[in-house]
């Protein structure tokens, strides 16, 4: 039986509202965050699913809290799916980064999996680690709607993988997943996917 993933990226942090990579870095949301956050757990208790997993990342867990309070579930935590790493830009802007290292700045933009930042998780193995991660979920879970909550790096790499997109095109096709928006993903037994909506608002008010 197929499962269905609604893959929600967290709510906003005070490194991204500054367009900061928080990475790895256990970074907390912020006011508007924990907004997006409690919307969440609205849309869950109109929209209910069978279980909820998470990054072991605070920022992860915290956005789906309302949600696992919505529904009387507990979150279950994957390490899989936590965020890239990455190296000398965590907790910096890529503006920073260029004025440092034009031409390495310059690389990554044009294909930011051969030129991930020194220092940098591998992103193909970034992205093989969360499809594992999505494909034990939904075999743990046949026939069932799962939330799951992580991060944008790696939910954008995960979903390329899946739809059989260059990876290496991932910021082009995929430019970004909005906080807390929902995007909607069948996983069918045979390890394949199909994308059936994506970065849709849980709720039309939040930012």
């Amino acid at each position: 039986m197929s499962t269905t993933l609604l893959l929600v990226r967290h709510g906003q942090t005070v490194w991204h509202a500054e367009n900061r990579y928080a990475g790895i870095s256990d970074i907390d949301l912020t006011d508007t965050g924990r907004t997006q956050a409690e919307a969440l757990g609205r849309w869950a208790a109109a929209h209910p699913v069978d279980a909820i997993w998470t990054s072991p990342l605070s920022r992860a867990v915290a956005t789906a809290e309302p949600a696992c309070r919505a529904l009387g579930l507990t979150s279950q935590s994957e390490p899989h799916l936590r965020e890239c790493d990455f190296g000398v830009l965590e907790g910096r802007t890529l503006a920073e980064f260029e004025v440092e290292d034009p031409e390495w700045a310059a690389a990554y933009r044009s294909d930011p999996v051969e030129h991930s930042f020194p220092g940098a998780e591998d992103p193909l193995a970034a992205a093989a680690r969360g499809v594992r991660a999505l494909r034990d979920i939904a075999a743990a879970h046949p026939g069932e709607r799962v939330l799951v909550v992580a991060h944008n790096t790696l939910l954008r790499l995960v979903l390329c993988t899946l739809l059989s997109i260059p990876v290496g095109e991932y910021r082009r096709v995929l430019p970004r997943l909005r906080n807390a928006a929902i995007s909607e993903l069948r996983m069918n037994p045979d390890g394949s996917a199909a994308l059936l909506s994506l970065n849709v608002p849980c709720e039309a008010d939040v930012p």
